[in-house]
C-alpha cells in the first residue's frame, strides 16, 4: 500500500442533507454520537495500510479542516499524512471545483509528483467498512486501468446511483449515471453472476457504483488531460473510460450507506443502536474508527431508563427515559424527559453551572434538554437549547417544512432542530 495515494472528495455542498450542512461540510456532520463522517474513509485507509491521504474541501470547510488537523497527526518517523487540500483559484484554474473530476484535476500537479502506482478515489460521506487492500488487489490481479467498487441494489434505490453491466470476468461493459424510466430498466441484470442467490438476485437486479474507484496512475492522468471539459467522474469520465481502458468491477456485498439525505442519515444512526447485531458495528477491534480524542469524563446517568441506545462521553442524564436513540457527547438531559427514536448530536462545550443557573433565574433556556420535555423521531443538532415542557413530536404529521426562523425544519417527517437553535419553554412542534 506504499504505492497508493488516497484522495477523499469532501467538497460538495450537501444540499440534500440541509440543514445539517448549513454551517458545515457534509463530511464534517457528526455520526454515531462521537465521530464525523470523514472519520469513516480515513479510518478505512489507516486500517488498510494506506498512509498518504488527501482530503479535498470547498464548501463550509472550517469545521472539517479543524477536525482533520486536530485528529490525524502521524508520527514524525512516518511519511504518512492526512492533508487538507482546499479549493483555490490560480492563473491556470480560476474557478472553484466544478465537480468530482475537476477537483482532482486541479490538484493533479501535486498527485503526479508522488512515486505511486494507483490513486484511490473515495467519498467523504458514506458509512461502511472496507479493506482497501482487497479492492486494490483485485485491481492489480486483473491488470485493470480503473476498478469500481460495486454492490447489488433494488429498483427503489437504483436510480440514485451510477449503474453498470459487466461480463462474466467482471469487466465493465456499460455505465449509466442515475438512469430513469426506460434507461433504468435497460440496466437490469442477472446478479446471480455476482454470487447472489436467485432470491437475492430477484430483490437486487441492478449493479450500482459506490463512488469508490482505484485508477492506475497514468490512466487517470490521461483521462483528465485528454478530456479537459469533463467535470464529473460518474457522468463523464467513467463512461468515456470504458472504450479506452480495462475497467473492472469489485463486488462489495456488505453494509454500505450513502449518507445523502436527512432520512438516510437518520436511519443510519439509529440502526447503530440495534441489539445484538446492528447492520454496521462500530465495535470491530480489528478495524477501529478513529476520531479526535477529547479526554471527556464518563457519562453520568441518575435513575434513568435507557433501552437500545448509545450514550456518548461526558453526558449528564437525570431521571429520564431514553429509547432507541443516540446521545452525543456532553449532552445534558434534565429530569422527566422522554427521548425516543432520536439523534441528539451533543454539544461542543460545557455550560458552566453558574451561567446555567443564571439563565434559569432569568427565564432563559440553558444548553441541553430542559425538564419534562418529550422528543420523538427527531435530530437535535449540536449546541441546541431546548426549554422545559417542550414537545418535539410533529403533532400535525407534516412531511416537509422549513421554519428556520423558529429554529427547526421538517424533512420526510423527521424534525431537525438547527445547530445552536433555542426552542422556548412550553413549545409544541
Amino acid at each position: 500500500m506504499k504505492k497508493v495515494i488516497a484522495i477523499i472528495l469532501g467538497g460538495g455542498q450537501g444540499t440534500r442533507l440541509y440543514p445539517l450542512t448549513k454551517k458545515r461540510a457534509k463530511p464534517a456532520v457528526p455520526v454515531a454520537g462521537k465521530y464525523r463522517l470523514i472519520d469513516i474513509p480515513v479510518s478505512n485507509c489507516i486500517n488498510s495500510g494506506i498512509e498518504k491521504i488527501y482530503v479535498l474541501t470547498q464548501f463550509n470547510s472550517t469545521s472539517l479542516n479543524r477536525h482533520v488537523t486536530q485528529t490525524y497527526r502521524p508520527s514524525s518517523y512516518s511519511d504518512g499524512f492526512v492533508e487538507i487540500l482546499a479549493a483555490q483559484q490560480t492563473p491556470e484554474s480560476p474557478e472553484w471545483f466544478q465537480g468530482t473530476a475537476d477537483a482532482v484535476r486541479q490538484y493533479m500537479w501535486l498527485f503526479e509528483s508522488w512515486n505511486v502506482e494507483e490513486y484511490l478515489i473515495l467519498s467523504g460521506d458514506q458509512l461502511y467498512r472496507m479493506d482497501y487492500r482487497q479492492f486494490i488487489g483485485r485491481h492489480r490481479d486483473t491488470n485493470a486501468d480503473v476498478t469500481l467498487a460495486v454492490l447489488p441494489v433494488d429498483q427503489k434505490r437504483a436510480s440514485s446511483f451510477g449503474l453498470l453491466k459487466i461480463d462474466t470476468q467482471g469487466r465493465i461493459l456499460q455505465f449509466s449515471e442515475k438512469p430513469k424510466g426506460d434507461a433504468l430498466d435497460a440496466m437490469r441484470v442477472d446478479t446471480t453472476s455476482l454470487g447472489l442467490s436467485p432470491e437475492e438476485a430477484l430483490r437486487s437486479p441492478f449493479i450500482a457504483s459506490m463512488g469508490i474507484y482505484v485508477f492506475r496512475k497514468q490512466t487517470l492522468i490521461d483521462l483528465l488531460s485528454q478530456n479537459p471539459t469533463f467535470k464529473d467522474f460518474g457522468k463523464e469520465i467513467l463512461p468515456r473510460s470504458l472504450s479506452q481502458c480495462n475497467a473492472q468491477a469489485y463486488l462489495f456485498n456488505d453494509y454500505w450507506e450513502d449518507i445523502g439525505t436527512i432520512e438516510s442519515f437518520y436511519h443510519a444512526n439509529l440502526d447503530l443502536t440495534r441489539h445484538p447485531n446492528p447492520p454496521f458495528s462500530i465495535y470491530d477491534v480489528n478495524a477501529p474508527i478513529y476520531t479526535r480524542s477529547r479526554d471527556l469524563p464518563p457519562s453520568k446517568l441518575h435513575d434513568c431508563q435507557v433501552k437500545d441506545s448509545m450514550i456518548g462521553e461526558g453526558c449528564i442524564l437525570d431521571r429520564s427515559v431514553i429509547h432507541n436513540s443516540v446521545v452525543g457527547i456532553r449532552m445534558r438531559v434534565d429530569h422527566g424527559c422522554v427521548v425516543e427514536d432520536t439523534l441528539l448530536m451533543g454539544c461542543d462545550f460545557y455550560q458552566p453551572d453558574t451561567e446555567r443557573e443564571a439563565d434559569l433565574a432569568m427565564g432563559k433556556v440553558p444548553l441541553g434538554i430542559g425538564e419534562n420535555t418529550v422528543i420523538r423521531r427527531a435530530i437535535i443538532d449540536k449546541n441546541a437549547r431546548i426549554g422545559k415542557n417542550v414537545q418535539i413530536i410533529n403533532k400535525d404529521r407534516i412531511q416537509d417544512a422549513n421554519v428556520e426562523e423558529r429554529g427547526f425544519c421538517i424533512c420526510n417527517g423527521i424534525i431537525v432542530i438547527l445547530k445552536g437553535a433555542t426552542i422556548p419553554d412550553n413549545t409544541v412542534i
